[in-house]
């Protein structure tokens, strides 16, 4: 039976203190949700959470270090590896009981789902990559409407510039998509900077990490059942990259989400927990 939410909780793992916080029924089966990089767990909107773990599945969602309410280094200094955020992910399936867990990952982070689909298969159920890539040479750059509409730098003292800085990269992110809110994003960007220990960490860490990233070579070890998730407006990581990584997971299947950029805008909601609750049944080969 679905049960609400329990609220946000503080777990020490793998030498950082990280917050969580699930919806549903722990005996459901597990879909822990992976941020990709700069964003806290509520671009994981809590609705969407909400709305998956109705369905029958016990949601997980978590602030990545230098996100939200974990730990917090220094602009310039995270003191982590990509590695490490790969066993934070575990280390939360191990704090909450969980061996396996359907793994959720999203843009840049999409590489932790890859790397444990290839060096942890036994704690993987089925692998969700939302918007990433395969890094392989040849895919396509970001657009040039892309690049001319990122926002520039803000004034880290001010609230008000760095919200505007959040709203205009979530703006460039959507790729010109009919489904960006601009008020929806206004109203999360100012609850996520708020909440944030160093924003200027969130901006800055994630792109400092060292680069022990997933190598493309072993993609092919993947045995996960694998959903490939991306939209056909996403200006970052156009559709070609969603393609290729198909190609690349033995047996991955493709959900195109018209009218979507690099994010999951509301309006897709509906198609994308329907492939997600059939992708993450109990019993699917």
């Amino acid at each position: 039976m679905y049960t609400p939410n329990r609220g946000e909780q503080f777990f020490e793992i793998n030498g950082a203190r990280l917050c969580v916080e699930t919806f549903g029924d722990p005996a459901d089966p597990p879909v822990l949700l992976v941020a990709g990089a700069s964003a806290s767990m509520l671009w994981w909107d809590a609705a969407l959470c909400e709305l998956i773990a109705a369905q029958g599945r016990y949601v997980i969602r978590h602030d990545h270090r230098d996100t939200g309410r974990s730990t917090s280094y220094p602009p310039g200094e995270p003191g982590y590896s990509y590695t490490d955020l790969v066993l934070d992910v575990l280390g939360i399936q191990d704090v909450l009981g969980i061996e396996r867990a359907h793994l959720v990952c999203q843009s840049m982070f999409g590489g932790i789902g890859l790397v444990a689909g290839m060096d942890h298969p036994g704690r993987v159920a089925s692998l969700t990559l939302v918007s990433t890539s395969t890094g392989e040479p040849g895919l396509p750059s970001p657009t040039s409407e892309f690049a001319d509409s990122m926002p520039a730098e803000p004034d880290l003292a001010h609230l008000v510039s760095v919200v505007d800085h959040v709203v205009g990269a979530v703006r460039a992110c959507a790729g010109g998509s009919p489904y960006f809110d601009e008020d929806a994003t206004r109203a999360l960007a100012e609850r996520d900077v708020a909440r944030a220990r160093d924003y200027a960490s969130t901006l800055a860490n994630h792109y400092a990490i060292a680069a022990d990233a997933p190598s493309r070579d072993r993609f092919g070890d993947i045995v996960a059942p694998t959903l490939v998730v991306h939209g056909d407006h996403d200006p970052l990581l156009p559709l070609p990259h969603g393609e290729a990584l198909r190609d690349a997971i033995p047996g991955a299947r493709l959900l195109v989400l018209k009218g979507a950029g690099h994010d999951l805008p509301r309006p897709v909601w509906d198609l994308f927990v329907r492939a997600l609750v059939r992708h993450t049944a109990p019993g699917r080969p």
